[in-house]
C-alpha cells in the first residue's frame, strides 16, 4: 500500500504586494503624531490655567453676609463699596435694631459678621458661643441728636438749646416724638436716658412713638408722623437727609456712651474673609468715612 503526501500549493507571501511606506511618509506620520501631542499639551495647559483662574475668581468673589445696626445704613454701604472694589469680596448688608439682629443670629440666621450699636449684644453672642471673642473690636462711638423737620417752629440753635434744653419738646406743636424701641435698640435706650437726665421724660412719655430701629424713628419725623425725634448723628448728616431737617447734638453726658462693636460669628463659613474685613475697618480709609458721618473713634 502506498501513501501519497500531497504538497500544499499555497501562494507564498510576497512583500512586494500591497502598499509600502516610503521614508518621507513615515517622517510625516511621526511629525503628525508629535503635533497632535503638542496640541493636547497646549490644550491641557490652557485648561489648567482656566481652572486656576476660575478658582481664584471664586475665592475673590466670596460673599460676606453682614448684620449691621441701623445707624450704619449709609456709612457702612460706602465702606463696603470701597472694600469690594479693592478685594473682590462681595458684601451683603442687612440693617436693623441691634437687639433684633442678635435674636436672629441666635436663631441661626446665616450672617458672617455683626456690627452692633453697642458692645453688650456682641458680648451676649460671645457668651452664648455664637461669636468669636478674639474678633471683637470697638469700631466707633455713636452720637445722639434731636432732629426736627426743616419747617419746624422749634429753634435748635445752640444758644437756644443751651438755655431751654430738652424743654423745647414741651412746645404745643410737638405732638409726637419718635425714638427707637429701647427694648432692642441702643439709640432708643440712649434717648430715654437723655430725657430722664433732662427731667422731662415723665412729661413727654405719652407722646413717644417707637420705631423698630433708629432709622425708622428718623423716617417717622421725615414723613411728618412725628414732629421731633431722637436719631443717630449719622442719619442727620447723611446726604439723603440734607435740607430736610435740623438737629441739636445731645450732650454726651446725658446718656451712656454708645460704644459700638463688631464681631465675627461662630457659624460663618468665611471666617478668614470676615476677619480681613474687620482689619479693613481699622484702616485710616474706613476711619475717615466713619468720622465723615459723625462717629468718633475709640482710643484702641
Amino acid at each position: 500500500m502506498h501513501c501519497y503526501l500531497e504538497r500544499s500549493e499555497r501562494p507564498a507571501l510576497s512583500l512586494s504586494k500591497g502598499p509600502m511606506h516610503s521614508g518621507s511618509e513615515l517622517h510625516r506620520s511621526f511629525a503628525s503624531l508629535r503635533m497632535t501631542g503638542l496640541v493636547w499639551l497646549v490644550a491641557g495647559c490652557l485648561f489648567l490655567s482656566a481652572a486656576s483662574a476660575w478658582a481664584q475668581e471664586k475665592k475673590n468673589s466670596a460673599e460676606l453676609v453682614v448684620a449691621a445696626a441701623a445707624d450704619l445704613s449709609t456709612v457702612l454701604q460706602e465702606i463696603a463699596d470701597r472694600y469690594q472694589k479693592q478685594s473682590g469680596v462681595q458684601l451683603k448688608l442687612s440693617f436693623g435694631a441691634s437687639g433684633a439682629l442678635t435674636q436672629q443670629i441666635q436663631n441661626g440666621a446665616p450672617f458672617d459678621l455683626f456690627f452692633s450699636a453697642d458692645m453688650d449684644y456682641p458680648r451676649q453672642l460671645i457668651a452664648a458661643g455664637a461669636a468669636n471673642e478674639a474678633s471683637l473690636y470697638q469700631y466707633a462711638v455713636g452720637k445722639l441728636v434731636l432732629w426736627v423737620p426743616a419747617d419746624s417752629p422749634l429753634d435748635l440753635t445752640h444758644q437756644d438749646m443751651d438755655h431751654a434744653g430738652m424743654n423745647v419738646l414741651l412746645d404745643p406743636s410737638v405732638k409726637k416724638i419718635a425714638v427707637a424701641n429701647p427694648q432692642h435698640a441702643p439709640y432708643g435706650r440712649a434717648a430715654v436716658a437723655a430725657l430722664k437726665h433732662a427731667g422731662v421724660y415723665d412729661r413727654v412719655a405719652d407722646r413717644l412713638v417707637l420705631g423698630e430701629n433708629v432709622a425708622q424713628a428718623a423716617e417717622f419725623v421725615e414723613s411728618g408722623n412725628a414732629q421731633a425725634g431722637f436719631v443717630a448723628l449719622a442719619h442727620a448728616v447723611a446726604p439723603a437727609m440734607r435740607g430736610k431737617g435740623k438737629y441739636w447734638e445731645v450732650p454726651a453726658d446725658f446718656y451712656p456712651p454708645l460704644a459700638q462693636g463688631v464681631v465675627v460669628l461662630s457659624h460663618s463659613q468665611h471666617k478668614k474673609e470676615a476677619a480681613e474685613f474687620v482689619e479693613y475697618i481699622k484702616t485710616k480709609e474706613a476711619a475717615e468715612l466713619l468720622r465723615k458721618f459723625g462717629f468718633t473713634l475709640p482710643q484702641n
